[in-house]
């Protein structure tokens, strides 16, 4: 191995990413050499004179690439965490170099003949399960990418995934500099009116980290959402809102039209290659939803359930508004303002007496103590861990009998450099190879109210919700326990990996988890039962709107995706067409969705949005069922860790889900939850 291979620091403990030896100039040197050496282990596979068996083909296939994976994990970690310039350009480099690396495998004939010649065999093969599951998932990882295409229609594939990597990747940075480059700087406190301590602090101390007198505020959402929420002046609000809702739609440097159309055509160009109507028939084959009609058909069901109640909602949310401050009609950037107020007089419930109690190292702790009752599992913090950055945390995670079971890592903070949102990610997967369980590094990114100088970093319920659903992530990629690193933790059907995440959000409702960790940060005091009760009371609030909304995302993505985008010209038109049966707010003519629509048009749920929706289906019902029990049931905890969070991509999740729950889900008790059937 030359010294300019990454993998020649992972000298460390676990065998974890040594981030502080790693320089940028690393990267480029190591990927072509670890894209070299994948390329040398494919022709080892080729070349061998033997007949293609399971073991010689489709098993060393499955455990080919290690490296080059596990440099791609660290830079594009790194590349949504703690980025720069540097690492930008070396994305725009790396990108098409990984797409053609991956185009030289899936496109390339001998390979694909000693896979054909496997999977031919397949009903005569003693396979077990998750075998079979690989088998099937390799060939259809060539046939599906266009291994049985005539040669100039394989050239026209790579050029178009050449082009579609480059696009995300542009079409993410634009996203990122726009959220970076603005700044509201506030001179005047009266114009702070409404706002809560902890925000004007925080926009206080960031106004000082820039050496600026006042108050600074910026689109990273610990700073965008409380002031949309609570700032009086309607005004500021709506300049903050338009700057948040025109990302990439200024026709500028930064603008992301162009390439959300060259996106979508592209994507249809390849499914069209590739037999498939759309690019949404092409991503729905592999997914529980099967087809775009089925998956169409599910998001119109939910619309016509949430519609009536929407509207019912807003109407109200807009007399209540009207009647308090005497405005003309109801704006988005007045949703959350209005909405928040209307929920502290109908629940006497106000976020900012629930942040007292939700101090973020007490939540963590909540997280893990609710994993040891559930599933065994016990975390400790450990300082030999490197990290990309100070902020991060990093945990040991072992079973009752002191077995390793994975090495997480915590990232809570908004910085400059860093994406938007919260994810869960991996450094390394969870595999079984010469008998030697290698065990998973796991990775939740957040963007939370960061400590202040008087404050430590005190989470809305919103952010408990959101730390507890990566959580729920992290578990699916800790727990994982198969054989093939392909298979593993989160590679599962994209509608199905939600599951474990948002079932973990219902535990943060419940008296008996938050008795474990809600407890005021200055006094220690429990969270009284009367706030539990409002918590739990106002949990299906707007839920009118709010699935409406999610709804519209998910309309969007297919319209996007669902059909032949050849004819379209106009982004925010073809916007406003797919939005007509959700809106329920004016138009606002400065501000594009699409065009800052990371999920679909970056991350990987183009065609998947609806999958949201779908888990929630999945988790309210997978919920009743621990319900049934006692939240802390171990043997229904044991039934979701055995057949779910262990299991991964192993077997179909409806069959999966099943030998959990004992039946298929059903939407009556999502529904029930949201308050839209009664019970």
């Amino acid at each position: 191995m030359t010294k300019n291979c990454l993998l020649e620091y992972f000298n460390t403990p676990y065998n974890t990413a040594p981030f502080s030896k790693i320089k940028n100039s690393d990267f480029l040197p190591a990927f072509k050499e670890a894209i070299a050496s994948a390329k040398s282990e494919i022709d080892t596979i080729i070349d061998n004179p033997d007949t293609p068996t399971f073991k010689n083909t489709i098993e060393a296939l499955a455990f080919s690439g290690e490296q080059l994976d596990r440099i791609s994990s660290i830079f594009f970690n790194l590349n949504s965490a703690e980025t720069n310039d540097t690492i930008q350009k070396i994305a725009q480099e790396v990108s098409p170099l990984l797409s053609e690396f991956s185009n030289d495998i899936t496109l390339n004939e001998a390979l694909f003949k000693r896979v054909k010649a496997v999977y031919l065999q397949k009903d005569t093969l003693e396979l077990t399960t998750e075998q079979q599951t690989l088998l099937d998932k390799k060939y259809k990882s060539f046939s599906r990418n266009g291994a049985n295409l005539p040669e100039d229609k394989k050239q026209q594939l790579r050029e178009i995934d050449k082009k579609l990597s480059t696009l995300k990747l542009k079409f993410g940075e634009n996203v990122l500099a726009e959220t970076n480059a603005f700044e509201m700087l506030i001179t005047d406190e009266k114009e702070l009116s409404g706002l809560p301590e902890g925000s004007k602090e925080a926009a206080r101390q960031l106004a000082e980290s820039k050496n600026k007198s006042g108050w600074l505020f910026t689109l990273d959402y610990p700073s965008y959402i409380p002031f949309v929420t609570y700032a009086n002046d309607r005004n500021l609000r709506k300049h903050l809102t338009l700057a948040a809702g025109s990302k990439g739609f200024k026709n500028d440097a930064l603008d992301n039209q162009e390439n959300v159309l060259q996106i979508v055509k592209l994507r249809h160009e390849r499914a069209n290659l590739l037999g498939y109507k759309t690019h949404a028939h092409f991503v729905l084959e592999e997914r529980m939803a099967k087809t775009p009609e089925n998956a169409q058909q599910f998001l119109d069901e939910l619309l016509e359930k949430a519609k009536p109640a929407a509207i019912n909602e807003f109407k109200n949310l807009e007399q209540f508004a009207k009647k308090l401050h005497a405005i003309d009609r109801l704006e988005k950037w007045d949703a959350s303002y209005y909405s928040e107020k209307l929920k502290q007089k109908l629940f006497d419930l106000d976020d900012e007496l629930l942040k007292p109690y939700f101090k973020l190292e007490n939540v963590i702790n909540g997280a893990f103590s609710v994993a040891n009752k559930l599933f065994d599992l016990n975390f400790e913090e450990i300082n030999s861990i490197d990290t990309y950055h100070n902020d991060v945390l990093t945990y040991k995670v072992t079973d009752k009998d002191n077995n390793l079971i994975a090495i997480f890592y915590a990232d809570f903070f908004p910085r400059p450099g860093k994406r938007n949102g919260a994810w869960m990610t991996s450094y390394k997967p969870q595999y079984i190879k010469d008998d030697v369980n290698e065990r998973p590094h796991v990775s939740i990114v957040c963007n939370f109210t960061k400590p202040t100088k008087t404050k430590p970093s005190l989470l809305t319920f919103n952010e408990v919700t959101t730390l507890f659903h990566e959580f729920g992530h992290a578990l699916h990629g800790m727990l994982a326990n198969t054989t093939y690193p392909g298979l593993s933790g989160t590679s599962v059907y994209w509608d199905f990996v939600e599951l474990p995440s948002q079932i973990m959000e219902n535990w943060c409702y419940e008296k008996e988890a938050l008795e474990l960790f809600a407890k005021h940060y200055q006094t220690g005091e429990i969270i009284p039962m009367e706030l539990v009760e409002k918590i739990k009371a106002s949990a299906t609030f707007h839920e009118g709107m709010q699935t409406l909304r999610q709804l519209s995302f998910g309309l969007l993505d297919m319209s996007w995706h669902g059909q032949d985008p050849n004819g379209i010209k106009n982004v925010k038109a073809h916007e406003m067409e797919a939005f007509k049966d959700t809106s329920l707010y004016p138009e606002v003519k400065e501000n594009c969705m699409s065009t800052a629509f990371s999920h679909i048009f970056q991350g990987g749920y183009s065609s998947g949005y609806y999958s949201y929706k779908w888990a929630e289906v999945l988790d309210a019902d997978a919920f009743e069922y621990f319900k049934t029990s006692g939240i802390f049931d171990k043997k229904v905890a044991n039934k979701f860790k055995e057949n779910i969070l262990s299991k991964g991509g192993t077997e179909d999740p409806m069959v999966l889900y099943k030998r959990f729950r004992g039946q298929e889900p059903k939407p009556e008790a999502l529904l029930k939850r949201a308050g839209l059937i009664k019970n």
